[in-house]
């Protein structure tokens, strides 16, 4: 990992956690927590009195403090936790930018919607699985399609543009038609267009990362795809930018044993860095998961200091195996040169080698294995 230079920083907390359970969350199904206000103010002024080694001054001249790691909102008092991260911040808030609200609050507060567009939200995205049956499955709470129909129509009324994402597995295929009759009753092309924009309606397969890792199963093959509509499939090509809309893994995994030493692995440093904190102050960045080989430490046992450390060095073996594990070992070990399930891009199923591979060193280190070793 090379060294951190930028000297803005971004820290979120999972103040309250979130509502749902979701199959796909590369966070996986954490517990969860109430942090206090004072926490949030403890943490920021852990990362804002930085000092580098040797330094007499503040690393950093920027942070950005957010409530929330999993469901934006959750709270009763988003409002005040607002105002809490505008206030903490050095930075201007992202929150317009990124396009995200709490589709449960959106169903239940009727107020919501209305703030949302106050602080600068124009688009929103929503996520759906397939129709209310799965969608629920999914998102392991019963009532959540039904709950993303509510938040449609709230957004639309408040003057916010929702846009919609598929996830594509094979529960979703047999669903795929009448989605798309829900958009045409639903006249959200039309709704869309009279605030001046452009319905946006695309589809993809999750990251196999965190829980989507435990549905590999329902991951669709080339033959699975071919009755999906072809007007998701435009839509969801000009969304991405598509050149192809997915690949086979026989395929990228031939182009992978083919490369020289590519590293990293899969996960480039990101533009943007974020420490995300769980409630029990566990430490990670936006690069990998929450799994335990991500860790960088833990923000009320290690400084600020040994976690900074830990992330540059790449201590974490999840950090350790992107960046010196080529991609073509990977592919040798976990390939499969007859696949036939499609990945929307190469990274993503170098991320899945990625994490097998962390999952295999993990359990050989633990009491009991063969190979542990005291």
């Amino acid at each position: 990992m090379p060294e951190i230079t930028s000297r803005e920083m971004n820290i979120a907390l999972d103040m309250h956690g979130c509502p749902n359970r979701c199959r796909h969350c590369w966070l996986g199904c954490l517990p969860n927590g109430c942090l206090s206000e004072e926490d949030v103010r403890w943490a920021a002024a852990q990362f804002r009195d930085y000092l580098r080694p040797a330094g007499d001054e503040p690393f950093l001249t920027g942070l950005n403090v957010v409530t929330w790691v999993r469901e934006p909102d959750f709270s009763d008092d988003y409002e005040r936790l607002y105002d809490l991260e505008v206030e903490l911040s050095d930075v201007k808030t992202y929150r317009a930018e990124w396009e995200l609200l709490s589709i449960w609050r959106l169903a239940r507060d009727g107020r919501y919607a209305e703030w949302a567009r106050k602080i600068g939200v124009r688009t929103c995205q929503i996520s759906f699985f397939g129709l209310a049956e799965t969608n629920d499955w999914f998102h392991r709470r019963k009532g959540a399609f039904h709950d993303s129909l509510i938040a449609t129509e709230r957004l639309l009324d408040a003057g916010i543009m929702p846009r919609w994402q598929w996830f594509l597995t094979k529960k979703i295929i047999p669903d795929l038609g009448e989605l798309l009759r829900l958009v045409e009753r639903m006249r959200l092309r039309d709704r869309v267009g009279a605030l001046g924009g452009e319905f946006q309606l695309f589809v993809h397969t999750p990251s196999p990362t965190g829980e989507a890792r435990k549905i590999e199963h329902l991951r669709p093959n080339i033959d699975d795809v071919r009755s999906v509509p072809n007007e998701i499939i435009e839509s969801s090509r000009k969304h991405l930018g598509w050149k192809e809309p997915w690949h086979a893994e026989a395929e990228l995994v031939s182009e992978m044993l083919a490369e020289d030493d590519h590293l990293p692995c899969t996960y480039h440093p990101p533009t943007t860095l974020f420490f995300h904190m769980k409630s029990n102050w566990d430490v990670f960045a936006n690069i990998g998961t929450a799994e335990h080989w991500w860790k960088l430490g833990n923000l009320k046992t290690d400084s600020v200091g040994d976690i900074l450390d830990a992330y540059e060095q790449n201590r974490p073996p999840g950090l350790k195996v992107n960046y010196t594990v080529p991609r073509k070992e990977l592919a040798r070990r976990f390939g499969d040169l007859q696949g036939r399930v499609i990945y929307d891009v190469k990274s993503d199923l170098a991320e899945l080698w990625v994490e097998r591979y962390c999952e295999e060193a993990y359990r050989r280190s633990q009491p009991g294995s063969r190979t542990f070793r005291q």
